[in-house]
């Protein structure tokens, strides 16, 4: 079961996701291009962020836990992301869903917070294998994947149905246990 729990460095701080982080949130999530490979833009307003927050967001805890970043320096939320979709029985879980404000974008935030997530799962959860997933065209998100030391998979064809009634290609990642001694070590050199 995934733990409610802070986790931090220096620079950054994963809380799990409250209504006290909405109104920010929402704020930081206003740019158009934010969601242009993302099926459910859910900052587009107070209500359906407040839908989303109660209904996806709250979404079984035994499954997963979703964060709000929080810039340390600022105490400014910068965006969230989550672990998701836990198979205690096989030991792997996706770390995704990620959305950083464009402020933050390209700075520290998203290495800080992919290996807080990384070092929770390896070392405290205890999983084998962490999975990331985006859309094939989403070339930012792919390379800022890969540049973590994530193994590309390979593209999963008409994987998602979107909500315009088409197909998206997946691009899949994975990190294992094995890989994390040498990717924590690079992440931790960059932090």
């Amino acid at each position: 079961m995934l733990k409610a729990m802070t986790l931090s460095t220096s620079k950054v701080r994963l809380e799990p996701l409250s209504q006290a982080h909405l109104s920010q949130l929402q704020q930081v999530g206003q740019a158009e291009e934010l969601w242009r490979w993302v099926p459910s833009r859910y900052c587009q307003s107070q209500e359906v962020l407040q839908t989303w927050f109660e209904q996806t967001a709250q979404f079984d805890p035994q499954e997963q836990v979703v964060f709000a970043i929080i810039d340390a320096q600022t105490n400014q939320v910068a965006g969230n992301t989550r672990i998701f979709r836990l198979d205690t029985h096989n030991l792997q879980a996706e770390i995704g869903h990620t959305f950083i404000g464009l402020d933050w974008q390209r700075s520290h935030i998203n290495t800080h917070a992919k290996y807080l997530l990384l070092q929770h799962a390896f070392e405290t959860l205890g999983l084998v294998r962490i999975e990331f997933q985006t859309h094939e065209q989403n070339h930012k998100s792919r390379s800022a994947v890969a540049r973590l030391g994530a193994h590309f998979e390979g593209i999963h064809l008409k994987n998602r149905k979107l909500p315009d009634g088409g197909f998206r290609n997946t691009a899949r990642f994975s990190i294992i246990d094995d890989m994390w001694p040498d990717i924590k070590q690079r992440l931790e050199s960059w932090l």
